[in-house]
């Protein structure tokens, strides 16, 4: 192929997947910065990438690390991300396909999160609103014992020797 045939072919291409990018975007909101279709991807359906003036995923582990439990600056230095899709491969084919066929298709709305959270990890970012759930889950668990206990109910504790029966056969 010429470099008019490879334009004009890329040209369509991103044509024809631009509603894909933008209803990806719709979906992802503040997670991504944009979506745009990659000419570096041969056999990922996507990646992520950061910005220009973005951190790399190192870098952020780096920042995270001596942030010491500071999570407000380091969102607000955070670069914003950007998804790369690959046209060539079949998931991103079929979520083109349920973009406009069915755009409300809640299946084609879960392909879509866990793409972003496989490229997330496959880039070598890690998943912040996972740690985010998993600190909720603990405080509502916590809170949850709490409660138990105020209600008076305390769990009663059997030492070992108060288990043993009449019948016991290994008795003295």
């Amino acid at each position: 192929m010429t470099d008019d045939e490879d334009e004009v072919k890329e040209r369509e291409t991103k044509q024809e997947y631009n509603l894909l990018c933008d209803w990806i975007k719709q979906q992802l909101g503040d997670k991504v910065a944009k979506v745009q279709i990659s000419k570096r991807l041969s056999s990922s359906p996507c990646v992520l990438v950061s910005g220009k003036f973005g951190w790399s995923a190192n870098m952020e582990r780096l920042m995270r690390a001596q942030t010491l439990g500071d999570t407000a600056s380091l969102e607000f230095m955070r670069g914003r991300r950007i998804l790369e899709i690959n046209p060539d491969h079949p998931i991103v084919k079929d979520l083109n396909a349920a973009c406009k066929s069915a755009p409300d298709s809640t299946d084609a709305k879960m392909a879509v999160e866990l793409l972003y959270d496989t490229a997330l990890i496959s880039s070598g970012f890690t998943n912040d609103i996972r740690e985010d759930d998993e600190t909720e889950a603990a405080t509502e668990n916590a809170s949850e014992v709490d409660a138990n206990s105020a209600d008076g109910s305390e769990t009663q504790v059997i030492e070992p020797s108060e288990v043993r029966t009449e019948n016991d056969p290994w008795s003295d």
